[in-house]
């Protein structure tokens, strides 16, 4: 299986399943001397792991991070760092009734026809338990450039939206509520809509938004790996991920040149930022701003029509813990995936230096 691998200079490659004895990865190309704050590091794993509150899975896992090598005497040394996240509380049965069966919107079918094979217990290498191991190379990431800050928050569930803008936004309110949206009053709304849909037996799907602050000029590398190009790739290899727009995105395109034109100040910076701080494919200094776009998970506790390998009719239920909103704990994951992008160009950018 090919595809296990991201970034260039400053590099991730991931190993591990849903249900095996862990999941981890190796990260290449950090910078020699980087002091690291391992508590940050397992801080963000808490943000991600799973049965931290009543609105997401179940599954107790301390996703608690070894690291192997890389690291010495609280310092990176340019080699690369190792590390693994041990699973913990798999119940591989609660998947026993898929092992036959593809269920709806699922990589099952795909999965096994491409490689004849699957492992059915969570979906195995598809799960998005792998993202556990990006959260940790973001981490790593964010303490290599302390100067830029990744702020992504939940801005809307289902059809529940935050309607503040970005620059009335406190995104120091973000990790005060279990939705992460960092406006009380919405997240309260958004809470009880997703807990609405938990006893449903159904899933409900969200967005999240990302600022992205202090980039410096000049990251990017025109034609084909422009820095919103890579940004779009990152998202859209998170699971459930659907969409992905950057500035002005769709709506811009219902705007006239002279609305949509970012004019400049004399100090270089842009009195709008309709281009979502990047010009050319190259970041200009102003915030950066994307939004990702999360599907309803797809497995859900109402009986569907589905086939089997045979391809006869079957009717199934979804067991199990799962999600019934993902994009609470989403939202280290875009912060993640961000910083990775942004210290790989970063790495790139100084052999311009």
């Amino acid at each position: 299986m090919a595809g296990n691998s991201f970034g260039n200079l400053f590099k991730l490659s991931t190993f591990g399943e849903s249900h095996g004895a862990g999941v981890g990865g190796v990260i290449d190309g950090c910078l020699p001397g980087v002091e690291l704050d391992l508590e940050a590091i397992q801080n963000e794993l808490n943000r991600r792991k799973p049965g931290q509150s009543a609105i997401v899975t179940q599954r107790k896992e301390p996703d608690e991070v070894r690291f192997f090598s890389g690291i010495f005497e609280g310092k990176t040394t340019g080699t690369p760092i190792g590390f693994v996240i041990e699973n913990t509380n798999q119940k591989s049965k609660d998947y026993s009734h898929i092992k036959d069966s593809y269920r709806p919107s699922h990589a099952d079918y795909v999965y096994d026809q491409k490689y004849g094979f699957r492992d059915y217990r969570g979906g195995g290498r598809s799960s998005a338990r792998e993202t556990a191991s990006r959260v940790v190379a973001g981490a790593i990431a964010k303490q290599m450039l302390p100067e830029i800050k990744f702020h992504a928050f939940v801005s809307a569930v289902g059809e529940i939206s935050l309607e503040k803008p970005l620059h009335e936004i406190d995104f120091s309110e973000t990790e005060k509520n279990i939705v992460r949206c960092p406006d009380a009053e919405t997240a309260a709304k958004m809470e009880e809509r997703i807990k609405q849909i938990r006893k449903e037996g159904d899933t409900i799907g969200g967005v999240v938004t990302c600022v992205i602050k202090n980039v410096p000029v000049g990251l990017g590398e025109p034609a084909f790996d422009k820095l919103h190009a890579e940004l779009g790739k990152a998202m859209l290899s998170i699971n459930a991920v659907k969409g992905f727009e950057y500035g002005s995105g769709f709506e811009g395109a219902k705007m006239k040149g002279s609305e949509h034109n970012d004019l400049f100040n004399q100090d270089k910076t842009t009195k709008t930022n309709f281009s979502g701080g990047i010009q050319g494919g190259i970041s200009n200094g102003m915030d950066i701003y994307f939004k990702v776009a999360f599907k309803p998970v797809a497995t859900i506790m109402q009986n569907q029509e589905t086939i089997d390998k045979d391809g006869n009719l079957v009717e199934m239920q979804g067991k199990g813990r799962h999600d019934p909103c993902v994009v609470p704990r989403a939202v280290p994951i875009v912060e993640a995936m961000a910083a990775m992008v942004v210290a790989d160009y970063f790495l790139i950018n100084k052999q311009y230096q």
